[in-house]
């Protein structure tokens, strides 16, 4: 019950920052080449923003195979990795994200804001 409960205010904090305007999250995903484990992150997260954010975002995926001084800029250092870029605070997020509800909302296990170079 209590997870239920942490979803759907998860869920309402998601439509908040949603609704303010300029509020479109602006989302960065890290992958390397065509390896299952990338294709299986970009659907999941392009599925968490269809399904969740509903044209609400901006999606930029960067395969560090083919971009390695973005990755390098970014300060890349596990793949897949997703960045929310905004709403701020910015975090990193990486794994297979599955917890959709706190990706979004910025409560999961994000490792740090990015550091300004």
């Amino acid at each position: 019950m209590k997870t239920l409960k942490t979803k759907n205010a998860s869920r309402a904090s998601i439509a908040k920052l949603s609704a303010v305007e300029g509020g479109k999250y602006i989302l960065r995903l890290f992958i390397a080449g065509a390896s299952l484990r990338s294709q299986q992150a970009l659907i999941r997260v392009r599925r968490i923003c269809e399904t969740e954010l509903k044209g609400n975002f901006e999606l930029t995926v960067i395969d560090v195979y083919q971009q390695p001084k973005l990755a390098r800029d970014w300060q890349i250092v596990a793949i897949p990795t997703l960045v929310k870029e905004f709403p701020l605070p910015m975090r990193r997020f990486i794994g297979n994200f599955s917890d959709v509800a706190s990706i979004l909302s910025g409560e999961g296990n994000a490792i740090g804001e990015k550091i300004a170079v």
